[in-house]
C-alpha cells in the first residue's frame, strides 16, 4: 500500500513537472502591424554581406512579386533604382541609411523592406558544389519608425555527381562551377526564398499579412487574435 502511494505521489510529480516544459509555443505579436497596416511598400536596396558582388540584384529582383501578391503596392524596383542612382546613392547600406522621414517625402511609401543578405552563390568542393541563400528582412513603418514585421530564411541545394564515378564526378564539379560563371544559380534560389519569407503563412505564423489590395485581407482577424 505504502508503495503505491509513493508511485502516485511519483506519477504526479512526473506530470506536473513535464507540464511545466511543455510549453505552449510562442505566438507573434502583430499589435503593431495590424495598427499602422501599410498599403504601399518600399522595397530598399539589400545590403550585401554576401563576397558575391551579384547578390544585391539578384535577390532584390526577386522581391517585388511575392510583396505584390501579398496585397501591398510595391514601387518598382528600376524607378527606385534610378532614383537612388541619379541622387548619389548607389548600394543598400547607403540608401539604408537615409532617414525614414526622408524616404516617406521622396516616395511617398507607408512602410519599407530593409533587407540583408546574409548568404550568396555557390561553393565548389571536390566532387559537388552548394548553392545557398541566406536573407534577413524587416519591414518599418515610415511614418512612425516602428517595427511591423521581421524574417529570416534559408536555403541551400547541393549538387552533387556522386552516381557517375569518380572521374564523372569530377567532371560534374568542373562543369557545375563554369556554369554558374555562366548564370547565376543562387537568383533560382533567392525566388523560393522570398516566397517562403514573404508570403503570408498565418496559420504557420510566417510571411506578411495580407495587405489591403488581397482578396484574403480578411483573413488577418485570425492573427489579430493570437
Amino acid at each position: 500500500m505504502k508503495n503505491f502511494k509513493k508511485l502516485c505521489v511519483l506519477g504526479l510529480a512526473a506530470t506536473l513537472l513535464t507540464g511545466c516544459v511543455t510549453a505552449p509555443k510562442s505566438k507573434r505579436d502583430l499589435s503593431v502591424y495590424h495598427a499602422n497596416m501599410p498599403k504601399s511598400i518600399l522595397v530598399l536596396p539589400p545590403v550585401n554581406e554576401s563576397p558575391d558582388t551579384r547578390a544585391t540584384y539578384g535577390y532584390w529582383s526577386t522581391v517585388t512579386l511575392p510583396v505584390a501578391e501579398a496585397g501591398y503596392y510595391v514601387f518598382p524596383i528600376s524607378v527606385v533604382d534610378t532614383l537612388f542612382k541619379e541622387n548619389g546613392v548607389t548600394n543598400g547600406y547607403d540608401a539604408q541609411q537615409i532617414p525614414i522621414q526622408k524616404l516617406n517625402e521622396i516616395f511617398g511609401a507607408d512602410a519599407a523592406l530593409y533587407i540583408k543578405v546574409k548568404e550568396y552563390g555557390s561553393k565548389y568542393q571536390v566532387i559537388q558544389s552548394v548553392s545557398t541563400v541566406a536573407v534577413e528582412a524587416k519591414l518599418v513603418d515610415l511614418k512612425t519608425g516602428a517595427l511591423l514585421w521581421e524574417g529570416q530564411e534559408k536555403i541551400q541545394q547541393a549538387n552533387n555527381n556522386s552516381n557517375a564515378g569518380l572521374v564523372g564526378m569530377l567532371v560534374g564539379a568542373l562543369i557545375d562551377q563554369i556554369s554558374n560563371h555562366l548564370s547565376d544559380k543562387a537568383y533560382v534560389l533567392s525566388n523560393s526564398v522570398s516566397t517562403q519569407l514573404y508570403a503570408p503563412q498565418l496559420v504557420q505564423q510566417k510571411g506578411l499579412l495580407y495587405g489591403p489590395r488581397s482578396p484574403n485581407f480578411v483573413q488577418n482577424s485570425m492573427s489579430s487574435q493570437q
